[in-house]
């Protein structure tokens, strides 16, 4: 096998790397207090061309796909966790989405904008009763001639204030629910009736937003239906598996920032006469962060190959988004103890890293869910 990236991978990386250092590290103290990733932080992304990173060249993108977009979430996860996030609903689930479940005209018509950056995606699927359980939503859509009528509410919606296109999944036959009973649609911004509601305020990945987003009544033609009728499930699954991958990513880059942070802190602080990291107790703290790295990379860039290469990922891509999410939580709650006070305090990043690493273990599907996945495909199909 091998694990060597190419030339065009290798410039993506480095590409990645230079504009994070550049663009998104000076900002992130900004962001956080703000609250907000600046629009023009998004649009450099665009400039650079980091959107389409991972839609395929005939739309408009750089075709690099799943390993592509890795390398890209990896690297802007080190600067900042929220810049990242945003930056993967669009390039990582709403974009994606599209490139699952449109149509070959739908995919002509609007992923060369979202490559481009012009036209900024958005994924909801989740409601206030209906999180794991998507067969519960009640966020519904009626035929009306050549239009759907969208009635409800969804919740946790990342950028959803901000997105110029949103992929929303409703219950269109209530009897089959999950089982052919949900349907996509594609949402633009503007559309009568489609209202942004309140913004959480959350623990950590704070620039970020998390919006709850209202349908009243929002009249949408059908060929803003994304695939067939029935095939939103699935749709949404398959969007899912490629945004738990990508958020292995991140738990990659969070890990590496907060491990590379304790080496330096373990290389210059002094107890009991000696550098701290000469302290065998500390030593294996850093060893085990080494192991857990190495271990969230090698899953991440497997399964990225899996999905690239057109074989399939569901399992690993669970795999990979249980373990990197729980391995982060494992290096940076180390940093923390190798920081000490330090590391408790909001004046210096670790604070932040720890906070922003917490919720890797809920969205993209709780990792009680992703068990679950596992467990079921283990039992159909063993090992």
């Amino acid at each position: 096998m091998d694990f060597q990236l190419s030339e065009d991978l290798v410039l993506l990386r480095d590409l990645a790397r230079d504009f994070t250092d550049q663009e998104i590290r000076p900002r992130a103290a900004g962001i956080e207090r703000n609250h907000e990733v600046p629009r023009e932080l998004l649009d450099k992304l665009a400039e650079v061309g980091l959107t389409g990173v991972a839609i395929p060249e005939e739309y408009g993108g750089s075709g690099l796909g799943e390993t592509g977009l890795c390398l890209v979430m990896e690297e802007l996860t080190r600067g900042d966790f929220a810049t990242a996030v945003t930056f993967g609903a669009h390039a990582s689930i709403g974009a994606m989405s599209v490139l699952v479940g449109g149509t070959e005209e739908q995919k002509r018509r609007w992923l060369p904008d979202m490559a481009a950056g012009k036209l900024l995606g958005a994924y909801a699927l989740s409601e206030a009763d209906a999180g794991s359980d998507p067969g519960a939503m009640k966020t519904t859509a009626v035929k009306d001639g050549n239009e759907w009528v969208l009635n409800g509410e969804k919740v946790w919606i990342t950028s959803g204030d901000i997105a110029d296109l949103v992929t929303v999944f409703v219950m269109t036959d209530t009897q089959k629910r999950a089982h052919g009973g949900i349907t996509a649609f594609l949402v633009p911004k503007g559309a009568k009736g489609f209202t942004v509601g309140k913004r959480e305020e959350k623990m950590g990945q704070r620039g970020s937003s998390t919006v709850t987003l209202a349908f009243e009544d929002v009249r949408i033609s059908d060929d803003y239906r994304l695939g067939e009728v029935g095939a939103g499930f699935k749709i949404a699954m398959g969007t899912l598996d490629r945004g738990r991958l990508a958020l292995s990513a991140n738990c990659l880059g969070c890990a590496k920032e907060a491990h590379a942070l304790s080496v330096g802190y373990a290389n210059q602080r002094e107890t009991f006469g000696k550098k701290l990291g000469e302290h065998q107790a500390i030593g294996f703290m850093l060893a085990d962060s080494a192991a857990d790295i190495y271990a969230i990379e090698s899953m991440t860039y497997r399964t990225a190959w899996l999905c690239d290469t057109k074989q399939s990922f569901s399992r690993e891509s669970a795999i990979s988004k249980l373990f990197a999410s729980e391995a982060l939580d494992r290096v940076v709650d180390r940093a923390v103890q190798i920081h000490g006070g330090m590391g408790y305090s909001s004046e210096y990043v670790i604070e932040k890293l720890y906070r922003d690493a917490r919720v890797t273990r809920i969205y993209e599907g709780t990792n009680e869910i992703q068990r679950l996945v596992i467990a079921r495909d283990v039992l159909k199909r063993g090992f």
